[in-house]
């Protein structure tokens, strides 16, 4: 399954890295019209460890693609592979407010 995120959700406080203060991810299937919010280690694992796929969308139709990743400190994370652009594909989308 293919899915678009579409929104995160960020927890206060500090953090080793902006992306492990992504605390949700709000998603839709790309084949369907499926959507939800998962927590930030149920999207690491439904990408490393279920064959998901997940991309980040721009306006003009552009994919990135999302990756799993681990900080120093051990915490899975997910991020947009680079591509080239100023501003950060993930961290830049909205609030989800579902």
């Amino acid at each position: 399954m293919a899915i678009r995120i579409t929104c995160i959700n960020k927890a206060n406080g500090n953090h080793e890295n902006p992306y492990v203060a992504i605390s949700h991810l709000g998603w839709e299937d790309y084949n369907s019209t499926k959507k939800g919010k998962n927590t930030r280690v149920e999207i690491y694992n439904f990408l490393e460890h279920e064959g998901g796929m997940a991309y980040v969308e721009d306006f003009k139709g552009n994919k990135t693609k999302v990756v799993t990743a681990i900080s120093p400190r051990g915490t899975k994370y997910v991020k947009t592979e680079a591509n080239g652009t100023e501003s950060d594909n993930l961290l830049s989308l909205k609030e989800c407010q579902f």
